[in-house]
């Protein structure tokens, strides 16, 4: 079955879409898994919390020095083939970390591992954006992204009871089989002759792109700036969540927040993904936008199991439902022979965001004020995201 057969049927729930589903669940579960572990494992070495914290965020740079790179390995050596590769780097960095002994060591096998992750997540999503059925793209585009949304509730859940249970050996097990069954999954997939013929389309046009172009994709930076601003609101919820419910005595509520979240978007993806197909974009970023702006702003302003159950909702309306949302309209608007570099704007956007916030947002912390202003700050910025998303989407 090659590419051209799978688009023109209006099935979903085909081999090729599983295959797919799972590159993407188990890849993203590696990233949340050692993510919510990797810190306390480093300050278990003697290191700061500032270092321990560099150990977190330096996967993210990594994986964002390789989307920068993968836009044009997608097209130059194919979608597959960029993949195989990529996703090869993730697991043999999975398999490194067992002969870690010290952060800098450390360090840098998260930097490489990073770098496996971030062309991988662009190959599959650009990959999945050629298997779905293109009549039914959102609704199909959304169960697909459900992969995140199960990795973002259970990876972190399963690298706790490892961790606690067996240490830190349990933990990189699991990624390195995580990992192991995504690689499979990407190798039984058949993308057909997509990468022959994008290489006969395109060769004309390579040698007049510019750098910038090499990189990034004009139609796509509009949306893809809106959506980091919203993700920015997203990470002050996974960076200092903890911190915050431990100062406002809310440890148990909090504890609910990514459950309540995932649950959410499971359920309302699919219907996001209906309304986006016949009632066009805005209706859901906007609403979206305005979600997560309300939640952020009540946890901040009159903290409670209540507000933070709210708050929860907000941001699975929100960036959660964007992020489908939005990777779904810079792929659609976009020709086959650049979508790659749209799926790579799009994530470099988001990535750098999501890097570099937790640095900006920690800077409002003080003695005095708390972790309040983090929140306050962060539903102002997704306030932000409003009047550029409307003039992104006004055509």
């Amino acid at each position: 079955m090659n590419i051209q057969e799978t688009q023109s049927s209006e099935k979903i729930f085909t081999k090729s879409f599983f295959l797919i589903f799972g590159a993407l669940l188990f890849t993203a579960l590696v990233m949340y898994a050692l993510m919510s572990t990797v810190t306390e494992y480093a300050t278990s070495m003697g290191t700061t919390a500032t270092i321990a914290g560099l150990v977190s965020g330096i996967y993210i740079f990594g994986g964002l020095c390789s989307r920068i790179y993968s836009g044009n390995a997608l097209e130059r050596i194919g979608w597959k083939r960029t993949a195989l590769i990529f996703m090869t780097i993730h697991f043999l960095a999975c398999l490194l970390y067992f002969i870690v002994n010290d952060v800098t060591l450390l360090l840098i096998v998260r930097f490489i591992h990073g770098i496996g992750f971030g062309a991988s997540a662009n190959a599959i999503v650009t990959i999945a954006t050629a298997i779905l059925p293109k009549k039914r793209f959102s609704e199909a585009f959304g169960y697909f992204m459900l992969g995140t949304t199960i990795a973002v509730g259970l990876g972190p859940y399963i690298s706790g009871f490892l961790y606690d249970a067996v240490g830190s050996v349990g933990c990189f097990t699991v990624a390195s089989v995580f990992s192991a069954i995504a690689l499979l999954c990407m190798i039984l997939i058949d993308v057909g002759d997509q990468n022959s013929e994008s290489d006969v389309e395109v060769p004309a046009k390579k040698e007049n792109y510019s750098l910038f172009e090499k990189i990034f994709e004009y139609k796509a930076i509009p949306v893809s700036f809106f959506t980091a601003l919203t993700s920015l609101g997203y990470v002050s919820i996974l960076s200092f969540y903890r911190l915050y419910a431990a100062e406002v005595n809310l440890t148990t509520a909090f504890s609910w927040f990514f459950i309540i979240y995932s649950i959410v978007l499971i359920l309302s993806r699919p219907i996001a993904g209906k309304i986006q197909d016949n009632g066009g974009d805005r209706i859901v970023c906007v609403t979206g936008i305005i979600a997560q702006t309300i939640g952020l702003f009540l946890i901040a302003w009159m903290p409670s199991v209540v507000t933070v159950l709210i708050c929860s909702v907000c941001c699975a309306l929100g960036f959660g439902t964007l992020n489908s949302a939005c990777t779904t309209i810079v792929t659609r608007n976009t020709s086959e022979s650049r979508r790659p570099y749209a799926v790579s704007t799009f994530f470099i956007f988001c990535d750098a965001t999501m890097g570099f916030g937790p640095a900006l947002l920690g800077s409002f912390v003080s003695s005095t004020t708390g972790y309040a202003p983090v929140y306050f700050i962060s539903s102002f910025i997704t306030l932000l995201a409003l009047p550029i998303c409307l003039y992104a989407l006004k055509k």
